[in-house]
């Protein structure tokens, strides 16, 4: 293992962890003391440190204590718990919900009970690893096709004719390039190849579509999906929990049989009270959506007209192509330094020669700090020869 540690440190691919001692927000402050503009936080709506929620949770904390100390269906459900299961059914237009304690639970859960060596599962090659492990621990046969690519979906959904059910799983925003999954064409295959489809909402809930409802919102298809996942750790408050909303016998199904569900604790009383004051807050107003979607074209309107390589995206993320890891890393050292806080992405997290430093837009970023963000962005990409 030494060895190995070694040879990635020597690869200039070892990664850091960076300490803040703050809350998350537009401006954080590092171990250092100095405090720097965050561009790498999935605090989307820049409600990770709102006082609203923070209240939220405190009087949850006083009535319902601390954690439940037990999995749900043995002790554990409180009516906070449910509460928020029916807030996020409404949101996304569904039927029920379930919790985990993070969407990699969800995704991890979701397959092996409701999927057999009978059936299949076609996966687009760039899925989250949750998603991936999940696909592993399930018997059903597996098809992957290229991102986004509805020719390659359609050949694989021909292919897998011959299995009894067959589900077409999508990230809803690949959370690497920041693109957005054509959902309206898929639920047309699916509907023509008799196939159900499930996507993670994840980097899309709280930003994609008017109001923020996620792909299924942008695409004029809210309650037409069968198995939406997502979580809360995002744009919707930033704490920690994940889950799956859909129709009610999956739902129900899931109840009896997905084990991250079954064995695991679930989220805090607080994160769940959070949470329901969140949904109530999107509800009341778009107004952070609408300043998200503005800052989002604003920025990458800037930083094309600088001469940057960033990927196509209808997501409030990013991707500021570099293709070199060593660069991506040297680049973000540098940022950081001009006070911007971002993080070189390279293999294995995105694949090898695609190298990137991915920035976050949020809805608490302001006019200026963008502007900084920009003009750093400029500065050090001189200096490195990438524009």
């Amino acid at each position: 293992m030494q060895h190995e540690l070694k040879g990635i440190e020597e690869a200039g691919i070892y990664k850091k962890e960076r300490v803040i001692t703050s809350a998350q927000g537009a401006i954080i402050r590092v171990a250092d003391g100095n405090d720097v503009l965050n561009f790498c936080s999935n605090n989307y709506l820049g409600l990770s440190n709102n006082s609203q929620l923070k209240e939220a949770a405190t009087k949850a904390l006083k009535t319902h204590g601390y954690g439940v100390s037990s999995v749900r269906f043995i002790c554990g459900t409180q009516d906070l718990h449910k509460k928020l299961e029916a807030a996020i059914a409404r949101f996304f237009g569904t039927e029920d919900t379930i919790l985990y304690a993070a969407c990699f639970d969800a995704n991890g859960g979701v397959f092996e009970p409701l999927l057999n060596e009978e059936d299949a599962i076609i996966s687009d090659a760039l899925n989250h690893a949750s998603i991936i492990d999940g696909i592993r621990l399930c018997k059903a046969q597996r098809y992957r096709y290229a991102n986004a690519d509805m020719s390659d979906l359609e050949l694989q959904l021909k292919v897998a004719q011959s299995q009894r059910f067959r589900l077409i799983v999508t990230d809803g925003v690949f959370s690497m390039d920041g693109n957005v999954a054509p959902l309206d064409k898929i639920y047309s295959l699916a509907e023509k190849y008799n196939a159900m489809v499930m996507i993670d909402e994840s980097h899309s809930a709280g930003v994609v579509g008017e109001t923020g409802r996620g792909v299924t919102e942008r695409y004029n298809l809210r309650g037409k999906i069968e198995i939406i996942t997502g979580t809360l750790g995002k744009a919707f408050g930033g704490a920690i929990g994940g889950f799956t909303t859909g129709k009610r016998e999956i739902i129900d199904l899931l109840r009896q049989r997905s084990r991250p569900y079954l064995f695991s604790n679930s989220i805090p009383p607080m994160v769940a009270a959070a949470g329901i004051r969140m949904f109530e807050m999107m509800d009341e107003t778009n107004e952070l959506q609408e300043k998200l979607h503005k800052n989002t074209a604003y920025f990458i309107e800037k930083m094309k007209s600088a001469g940057f390589d960033i990927k196509p995206t209808e997501s409030a993320i990013s991707a500021v192509m570099l293709y070199d890891a060593r660069l991506s890393e040297k680049m973000a050292a540098k940022l950081l330094d001009e006070g911007i806080y971002v993080t070189g992405f390279y293999y294995p997290v995105v694949p090898k020669g695609q190298a990137r430093i991915r920035v976050q837009i949020s809805a608490a970023h302001e006019l200026e700090h963008l502007d900084k963000c920009i003009a750093a962005f400029s500065k050090v990409g001189k200096d490195l020869n990438v524009i």
